[in-house]
């Protein structure tokens, strides 16, 4: 008799659990009233409106104010506030939150583990700062790409992350983590594996950041700012380099990113079919061209320029003299090229470098695009469908479309009236789930 009981337990666990996963789960369902919405940049703001999410995806968007019948589903009060989709940042580096000297020590005094724990920080305040996607353009240990995993997985809170994993660049060139070290340490430096010399090690290179997990390729055709070298910041990677890193990254259906200050580079780059170019500083009429006759994307990254004033005002040994002299060229010429770029039509996709800027201060960006010539209408939309559209997550986010994921941020005023409200985040959310309210 006991041993038929047990079995006859057994069967009825067995039916119960059967029975539950037959069920389909309760969806849950969260209405937003909102007093403007921005659903498409790019297109005229909707009025009073109520956006119905479930299961952290937009379902409609319900002229007027509409009121759930299940009295149990939340409803998320923004009347007073213009709702607009979750901001895209498409160029920051969230392991640092300093610069020059400073960060230089970070290289040899951080643990991987501590760099987790700043890039969850930087990447909260970008969060919190209205930006529920990033592209991270550069992750020494790994510590990014375990971060977006995390929060892929729901173990943490964060923004989207689209990881780079370790940036790559000629020996002696812009990503070369042994510059300015000793002699005897450019081994450990190396020991990425992210530098290369020739087309056949450049694969190899762009295979390594794959095998990591990547989603994205980003090499340096050109010198940079912040890099402790005396050669400039033109080019200084060779045309069949920089071939073999963007075939071999679009082999495995990647996109590629380039740093490039220089035209030479820019052009360089361009022609190896980049998708995007991060800073693009100094233009000629051939590299306009170049732009222009190109599918890719305008990266301008003009944030820096606050990122250096403030550090250097605080400190202005905070740089060394070689760097220093680079970094008061840039503040000259930022700006520039987007005047000329956007004029010409070439496509822009919003990007600060932060990292370079302050974190969180993201939105100080579309500030100076607009005092460069972008309207704010635009630079909106290139912090949202554009940028979208160069990660190639146009399906999932951008807009507040029915189907996509449900990432949105709420301000008080008029950000197609006056884009500097963007700095005042007042709510955000980040797939269905309230980040900041």
């Amino acid at each position: 008799m006991p041993l038929i009981s047990a079995r006859l337990r057994c069967a009825a666990a067995s039916a119960v659990i059967a029975f539950a996963a037959a069920m389909p789960s309760l969806a849950e369902t969260v209405y937003v009233q909102a007093g403007k919405v921005l659903a498409v940049p790019g297109e005229a703001p909707l009025g009073q409106t109520t956006i119905v999410i479930t299961d952290g995806k937009i379902v409609s968007l319900a002229s007027g104010y509409q009121t759930p019948k299940d009295k149990s589903v939340r409803v998320i009060d923004l009347k007073d506030s213009y709702v607009l989709p979750g901001l895209i940042d498409s160029h920051v580096h969230l392991t640092s939150d300093t610069g020059g000297i400073a960060s230089q020590l970070e290289d040899v005094t951080l643990s991987p583990a501590a760099q987790a724990f700043n890039a969850w920080e930087n990447g909260m305040k970008t969060l919190n700062a209205g930006f529920t996607t990033v592209r991270n353009l550069g992750d020494g240990d790994g510590a990014v790409l375990a971060l977006r995993d995390a929060i892929n997985d729901g173990q943490v809170t964060g923004p989207r992350i689209m990881d780079a994993g370790n940036s790559i660049s000629g020996t002696s060139g812009h990503m070369d983590g042994s510059l300015g070290y000793r002699d005897e340490l450019r081994e450990y430096f190396n020991a990425a594996g992210n530098t290369c010399n020739g087309a056949e090690d450049c694969r190899r290179a762009v295979r390594l950041q794959i095998a990591r997990g990547a989603d994205v390729i980003k090499f340096a055709s050109t010198g940079g700012v912040n890099s402790r070298i005396g050669a400039g910041l033109g080019a200084q990677m060779f045309a069949d380099e920089a071939r073999a890193i963007v075939e071999t990254a679009k082999l495995f259906g990647k996109k590629v990113s380039a740093h490039a200050h220089g035209a030479d580079g820019i052009r360089l780059a361009l022609e190896a079919g980049v998708d995007s170019i991060e800073h693009g500083t100094i233009l000629d009429p051939e590299t306009i061209d170049a732009f222009v006759a190109s599918d890719a994307y305008y990266v301008p990254t003009l944030s820096t320029v606050n990122g250096y004033i403030e550090r250097i005002e605080a400190n202005p040994d905070a740089y060394e003299p070689d760097v220093r002299a680079k970094i008061e060229w840039r503040i000259g010429i930022t700006g520039k090229s987007l005047e000329i770029l956007y004029a010409q039509g070439v496509k822009i996709a919003f990007g600060t470098d932060a990292g370079v800027s302050k974190h969180g201060r993201n939105a100080d960006e579309f500030e100076l695009m607009v005092k460069f010539g972008m309207p704010p209408a635009e630079a909106i939309k290139a912090a949202t469908i554009n940028a979208a559209d160069l990660l190639g997550l146009s399906a999932e986010i951008g807009t507040l479309e029915p189907g996509k994921s449900a990432d949105l941020i709420a301000v008080k005023g008029d950000p197609l009236k006056d884009v500097k409200v963007l700095k005042s985040v007042g709510f955000v959310m980040v797939r269905g789930e309230v980040a900041k309210d």
